[in-house]
C-alpha cells in the first residue's frame, strides 16, 4: 500500500455502493471541505439505479455500474468488480450500502484494505433486520460499527463503533434515522485516520497509533 500520510499522495479510495449513498456524501463532504489526504478515484455500483452513483458525478467522481444480473454466478461477478476496482489502483475498498455478500477469494484480495459500515454495536445482530432485533430484544442501546472485512459476514475487527439510547417510542425506522445520523459521523473519522496512517490492521488487531487500540478508543459519543 502506498504511504498515505502526505497531500501529495493522497489515500485513494474506491467506494462501492448499491442505493442511495448517504454514506458516501458524508465521505464526499469530508474529503472536499477538509485537508483529510484522500481522494474518491472511483464509486462502483451493482445497481444502475443506485441515486449515489449521481452524488459521485456531481462531485466529479468517477461512476461506474457494475450489474450482478449480467454474471451467471457471484464468483464471476467478483472477479469481474475485482477488475474494475483495481484499474483504480486503490489503497481502500469502502463498503457504502452495498447489498452484496462478497466471495472469500474477493475479500481475501483486499485483506486489511477493505472497511464496511454496520447498523448495529458488533458482535451484537449481524445481518440483516438490525433495529428490528434490537428492538423486540428490548435493548437500551443500539447503533453501529466500522470494521475490516473478513470472510465471515460482519465479523471483521471493529475500528470504531457509537451508540444511540433506544426510547420505548422507537420504531425501526426512527432507530435507522438515529443510527444513520451516527453513521455520517464515524465512517468520515475512520477514512480520516487511514488516511493520515493512524490505524491499520496486524493480523486480527487493529492499531491506533501503533498500539492496539483500546475499547474506549473505539467506542465514540453519539453526536446530535
Amino acid at each position: 500500500m502506498s504511504d498515505p500520510t502526505t497531500s501529495n499522495n493522497p489515500l485513494r479510495i474506491v467506494v462501492l455502493i448499491s442505493g442511495s449513498g448517504t454514506n458516501l456524501q458524508a465521505m464526499i463532504d469530508q474529503i472536499h471541505h477538509t485537508e483529510v489526504p484522500a481522494r474518491l478515484v472511483a464509486v462502483i455500483s451493482n445497481r444502475a439505479d443506485a441515486y449515489g452513483l449521481q452524488r459521485a458525478e456531481q462531485a466529479g467522481i468517477p461512476a461506474r455500474v457494475l450489474n450482478h444480473r449480467d454474471y451467471e454466478s457471484r464468483e464471476a461477478y467478483d472477479t469481474a468488480l475485482q477488475t474494475l476496482i483495481d484499474e483504480y489502483r486503490p489503497d481502500l475498498i469502502v463498503l457504502a450500502g452495498f447489498m452484496r455478500i462478497l466471495s472469500d477469494d474477493f475479500v481475501r484480495h483486499y485483506q486489511g484494505r477493505m472497511i464496511n459500515i454496520h447498523p448495529s454495536l458488533l458482535p451484537r445482530y449481524k445481518g440483516l433486520n438490525t433495529h428490528q432485533r434490537a428492538l423486540e430484544a428490548g435493548d437500551i442501546e443500539h447503533g453501529c460499527s466500522v470494521h475490516y472485512v473478513t470472510t465471515e459476514l460482519d465479523s471483521g475487527p471493529v475500528i470504531l463503533q457509537a451508540g444511540v439510547p433506544i426510547e420505548a417510542s422507537d420504531t425501526p425506522e426512527s432507530l435507522a434515522q438515529k443510527v444513520h445520523q451516527q453513521e455520517h459521523c464515524i465512517y468520515p473519522q475512520v477514512i480520516d485516520w487511514i488516511a493520515r496512517g493512524r490505524v491499520s490492521l496486524q493480523d486480527d488487531t487493529v492499531l491506533l497509533d501503533g498500539q492496539p487500540i483500546s475499547e474506549q478508543q473505539r467506542r465514540c459519543q453519539a453526536k446530535n
